[in-house]
């Protein structure tokens, strides 16, 4: 049994929440930290109704009664969360509810200094649900490379789009090698985007996301040249935020070094979706969209019916993933 807190309750740190507490019966969350700008009345309401996911499919019983630092608490299935407010990480005492790891879902502390901030109250691992800062943080992902996470007390799990991109990017590099990439993801706005026309220091984010497509940046190809090294300088990302909440695509270009044909390429992601990447990646030829793969909790799904090959080495695959779902499942994973 693992005891995991989480810090951050926002769309990660809620689904991070809903994916513990259904499909992973051996971990124990032991506190949730929020920021504060609610009472536990309002972050329970929240939890239990989602836009994107629907309605909490178990009973939540909502407690005003807490210990100090404490807001109230959420019981579950007979098991009490209790819900924290603040606001430093060396703040928060971990220690006192036995917690072993923090997944650190705030998108605010991801350097090292920052994050390991969190040990000060008694964590003893932290898991950092973005691309880290500083240079000094692992990436560690599951069925990549989940070997480089021992002895560190300090990880990232890279992003939604990394676990999208780092199956199919593994599978063509072993099966055929890369000469050079490029990786666009066509992704679902974010709440780091304006609903709204507004300041924002990316100018084309200031834009409102429920009307526009943006195009914006992706450290996808930092993050996956981190534990894919033979990648450097043969890669660049870029993203495409457009008006859906939730379901994502990844678009890949390759350059091989040799000529294929779509059969091989395909059979290829057949094989090592039952193989290597059988818990992260899957494949389809339905002629699906979008909302399809809401609550899919594969990080790769690939669309063998839109792979296309020109001139024998020019190689087109697509995955879709949903980026909140996926990636919160990927995190319960990789922390217990």
């Amino acid at each position: 049994m693992s005891n995991i807190a989480i810090n951050g309750f926002g769309r990660i740190g809620r689904l991070a929440l809903r994916a513990a507490l259904t499909k992973y019966p051996n971990i124990t969350i032991s506190a949730v930290n929020t920021s504060g700008s609610m009472d536990i009345h309002g972050w329970a309401l929240l939890f239990k109704y989602d836009t994107a996911y629907g309605k909490f499919s178990k009973e939540i019983i909502v407690h005003e009664s807490a210990q100090e630092g404490e807001i109230g608490s959420i019981e579950v299935d007979g098991k009490k969360i209790p819900f924290l407010a603040f606001r430093n990480p060396e703040e928060i005492p971990w220690g006192r509810y036995t917690t072993e790891t923090v997944l650190e879902s705030t998108g605010v502390f991801r350097t090292r200094a920052d994050a390991e901030k969190h040990l000060a109250g008694g964590a003893k691992r932290i898991v950092i649900s973005a691309p880290p800062k500083g240079g000094t943080i692992k990436t560690v992902m599951c069925s990549i490379n989940d070997s480089d996470a021992h002895g560190e007390t300090v990880i990232s799990n890279g992003s939604c789009t990394t676990y999208s991109a780092a199956p199919v990017i593994k599978t063509v590099l072993s099966h055929f090698g890369i000469e050079k990439m490029t990786l666009t993801t066509i992704h679902a706005y974010t709440s780091d985007q304006r609903l709204l026309d507004n300041s924002h220091k990316d100018l084309r984010r200031a834009r409102s996301a429920a009307q526009n497509i943006i195009p914006t940046s992706s450290g996808s190809a930092e993050a996956i040249v981190a534990i894919m090294p033979e990648l450097a300088g043969k890669f660049e990302s870029s993203a495409m935020r457009v008006p859906v909440m939730t379901g994502s695509l990844s678009d890949h270009t390759f350059l091989l070094p040799r000529s294929v044909t779509v059969e091989e390429v395909n059979d290829a992601f057949k094989q090592e979706s039952e193989g290597q990447f059988k818990s992260i990646m899957t494949v389809t030829e339905d002629p699906i969209v979008s909302s399809d793969i809401i609550g899919n909790d594969a990080s790769a799904i690939v669309d063998l019916s839109l792979t296309s090959v020109i001139d024998g080495n020019l190689l087109k695959v697509y995955s879709w993933y949903d980026n909140e779902w996926s990636y919160a499942c990927r995190l319960i994973e990789l922390a217990a």
